[in-house]
């Protein structure tokens, strides 16, 4: 057998071969970093596409996501592009606007980004019912949920009381800080908490959690550095996803759905109840 002759390739990948007298052909091998026409090729003489190889990267990063997922007590979310698409909406603003909003956005006047301080416009958002009733789904599967947000809202503060969220947090530009305070205030270790972001100012507390979660839309940079990207975008489903990821790898799943389904059923009967007492009187 000759000598093995080795070339390199101008994208630096290398290959060698050996030229077999017996049975006059070449036999390719690879080292396991080569790159040749989108195949690998093995020692063994088998090769694998980059498709299956990040396959099984990705099989890999599911597993240990859902390792993480499954000691999740605590789960926060940001707003603006989490809860929302990211878009946001000035209305004339109502007469009964709160003034807690504005007095909170008023300490902030000087600063970009927080909100308006303003008593004849409002900043509306929209939400999806689907992320309002992962809300319940986390709640029946002991799991506490919460805000954490850098714009200071009035439509926020409605959607959070409505939801009864655990933690509601606006105006904070600082998210770790507010991270480890609920944290303490839970008694959790950051192991036991996920958070759901989409930009870089959700980074610090993502790159703390135990479950790092970026949204479908979120920057790239965000996602490089998440455990789990969800299948949809921020305000069309992302919380629910996020959500259901975690209770399924609790294994809470099926009995949350059915007590959210009998809870429903329940108030109905009861609500027919009471019109019925009320036509009998």
């Amino acid at each position: 057998m000759d000598e093995p002759k080795t070339r390199t390739w101008e994208e630096g990948g290398t290959y060698c071969f050996y030229s077999i007298r017996k049975s006059n052909f070449r036999k390719i091998f690879a080292s396991l970093n080569s790159r040749l026409l989108g195949e690998t090729w093995l020692c063994d003489g088998t090769f694998t596409t980059h498709r299956q190889r990040h396959r099984g990267h990705n099989a890999r990063i599911r597993r240990m996501s859902r390792k993480r997922a499954r000691k999740i007590k605590l789960i926060l979310f940001d707003v603006d592009g989490v809860l929302t698409d990211g878009k946001i909406w000035i209305f004339p603003a109502p007469a009964s606007s709160s003034q807690g909003v504005l007095e909170q956005a008023a300490k902030h006047t000087h600063e970009g980004g927080f909100g308006f301080h303003s008593t004849s416009l409002i900043e509306a958002k929209g939400f999806h019912a689907h992320d309002g009733t992962a809300i319940s789904f986390a709640r029946l599967g002991g799991i506490k949920t919460g805000i954490i947000t850098k714009r200071i809202s009035e439509t926020v503060a409605l959607r959070a009381r409505d939801l009864h969220l655990e933690h509601i947090h606006q105006g904070v530009q600082d998210k770790l800080t507010v991270f480890l305070e609920i944290l303490a205030k839970e008694k959790l270790k950051p192991s036991e908490a996920a958070f759901v972001g989409d930009d870089v100012i959700d980074l610090p507390v993502m790159r703390n959690c135990g479950l790092a979660i970026a949204v479908a839309n979120a920057r790239k940079e965000v996602k490089d550095e998440a455990h789990l990207v969800t299948e949809h975008c921020g305000g069309d489903g992302a919380a629910r996803d996020a959500v259901e990821y975690i209770l399924k790898a609790q294994g809470k799943w099926k009995t949350v759905v059915g007590e959210y389904i009998s809870q429903r059923s329940r108030k109905k009967q009861n609500r027919e109840k009471r019109i019925a007492t009320k036509s009998a009187d």
